[in-house]
């Protein structure tokens, strides 16, 4: 058995979802939201040459050790799989290990809005699943995916920088694809699956311009495209997109922004009242008439209007959402507090002499 993976079993254990290995300090994993040491001496640096090296394919290995930044997917049979990012920081090698579930959960178990399913429904278009690290904005792209794979017979191309989620055919064809093992690269694979007649391609990661720019590309041309970003919410996400663009073709962007954008899909997780989990909220942006014209005319200050009176087509704030599971007692006031967009709102439902920290 591999060292690591004594570390990954206590990890699972503890119901933690993050193990962190840095030099000179015990391994740490991350259980709901807060760090915390397992009952570890420190990682020595040959310590962690060892522990590192043992799981990591050797060719795999000679890349981190050139370029000092490695991702790729690790299982332990049976158990879990595990997203691994490798590192170099300032006391040397170092590791952040995610796990995938094993189970690609449903809408019902992730008590998904129904209006997400329409979006599964679109025949072509853009759509982004957004949120910070750490959000589960991959296990719900994961869930529309399997909804698309239970419900429809279409060809499905999946880009990631590891693996995450792997699908089983079901009523469509899904092909994984990794970048650094069947890719060089986002926009190489990219470019391979425009050519291989897609119905839907799914993209791990947009950070590159040359991967915006073909993601576009793929919407304009009739294919349904899911991407993620990592911003807090929708107008945020078109500002990302956009910016990311030299100025002189920023207008061009807009223009094609506005002509394939279906959904802005933002998610946040918040601590529970009882402290025992986390729970999403959901900001949802739906295409309307009103959308293309203020992406093309670049009012984004508009976007949060057209959500607010866009709640009888499916549309949802993220305030709204925090107003929601704080009327049911599933965050307690300073959680929504923290999370809100708005918050002098939030502040009235603060309790009296409430110390205000750093963003939880």
């Amino acid at each position: 058995m591999a060292k690591i993976d004594l570390f990954l079993k206590e990890m699972l254990d503890l119901n933690g979802s993050d193990l962190h290995l840095i030099v000179g300090l015990p391994p740490k994993i991350r259980v709901h939201g807060n760090l915390r040491a397992l009952d570890e001496p420190p990682v020595t640096t040959t310590d962690m040459d060892a522990i590192l090296s043992e799981i990591c394919p050797p060719v795999r290995w000679e890349e981190f050790c050139e370029v000092s930044d490695l991702d790729f997917a690790y299982e332990i049979e049976g158990l879990a799989r595990f997203r691994c990012n490798y590192l170099v920081n300032h006391h040397g090698k170092a590791a952040v290990l995610r796990q995938i579930p094993s189970k690609i959960l449903t809408f019902d178990d992730l008590s998904l809005p129904e209006i997400l399913k329409q979006v599964c429904e679109y025949k072509s278009g853009l759509v982004f699943v957004t949120g910070p690290t750490g959000s589960g904005k991959s296990t719900t792209m994961a869930a529309m995916i399997d909804y698309i794979n239970a419900n429809h017979m279409k060809h499905i191309i999946t880009i990631e920088d590891p693996i995450e989620f792997v699908h089983q055919n079901q009523k469509s064809v899904i092909v994984h694809r990794e970048v650094g093992e069947h890719s060089d690269s986002f926009a190489n694979a990219l470019m391979g699956g425009m050519r291989a007649d897609p119905d839907i391609i799914l993209l791990g990661e947009m950070r590159e311009l040359e991967t915006i720019r073909l993601a576009l590309s793929c919407a304009s041309m009739g294919m349904l495209v899911f991407g993620t970003l990592h911003t807090n919410n929708a107008p945020k996400t078109i500002d990302r997109v956009i910016d990311a663009f030299p100025a002189e073709e920023q207008s061009q962007i807009r223009t094609m922004l506005a002509q394939c954008l279906t959904a802005v899909v933002s998610q946040l997780l918040c601590r529970t009242a009882d402290g025992k989990g986390r729970c999403a909220v959901l900001e949802i942006l739906l295409r309307n008439e009103a959308l293309p014209n203020v992406i093309r005319e670049g009012q984004i200050s508009s976007i949060r209007n057209i959500i607010e009176q866009g709640s009888q087509e499916g549309m949802a704030s993220m305030d709204a959402g925090l107003r929601n599971l704080l009327a049911e007692g599933k965050i307690n006031e300073l959680e929504a507090y923290m999370k809100a967009s708005d918050k002098k709102e939030f502040a009235q439902y603060l309790p009296e002499h409430t110390v205000l920290g750093a963003e939880s």
